[in-house]
């Protein structure tokens, strides 16, 4: 709201996760935070994402953010009463970080290709540098359980805005 002036959002609170953001409107928002904070807050790349999803720790095999159990560890379809939840009700994974399993899907930098990992860079890969759709990762309120593990790649326009779909900042 300070930044924007406005919240899209489908479920308001100030608790609530901001959703109905398509990754353009992403971009907007994090232009007008920079100016105001003289700061560069941006997108996760996809592997950003994922490496912050598992502790920092890329040989982790939780199924989910924080451990193997979704119930303990985000919303989804199952539990989540068809709508989002205030962030931070659900344990956290290692390096403190909640909801990145389910809540809200959220918007990365990269575009989407099918087939990048299989031959990209082992190191950081910074996604294609090009293509239709971008990536979105964490799974949402509305989806599957299993839309929810750290390894679940979903993708979409860039200027589509979803009742499950927000977003996360890196620094």
């Amino acid at each position: 709201m300070a930044v924007m002036g406005a919240n899209p959002s489908m479920f308001v609170g100030n608790k609530l996760p901001v959703e109905q953001v398509s990754w353009d409107d992403c971009q907007e928002f994090i232009a007008k935070l920079n100016k105001l904070t003289g700061k560069h807050f941006r997108l996760p790349t996809e592997a950003e994402w994922e490496y912050a999803a598992r502790d920092a720790k890329p040989e982790k095999q939780y199924v989910f953010c924080g451990g193997n159990y979704m119930d303990d560890l985000g919303w989804y379809d199952e539990n989540s009463e068809e709508k989002t939840h205030d962030v931070a009700l659900r344990k956290p994974n290692a390096l403190g970080l909640y909801d990145m399993s389910g809540n809200v899907s959220e918007w990365c930098h990269d575009w989407y290709e099918e087939k990048y990992y299989a031959s990209s860079p082992s190191d950081n890969p910074q996604g294609p540098a090009e293509g239709t759709y971008r990536i979105r990762r964490g799974g949402s309120w509305n989806g599957f359980r299993s839309d929810c593990s750290v390894t679940a790649r979903g993708y979409n326009p860039p200027t589509r805005r979803y009742k499950a779909i927000g977003l996360r900042l890196a620094l």
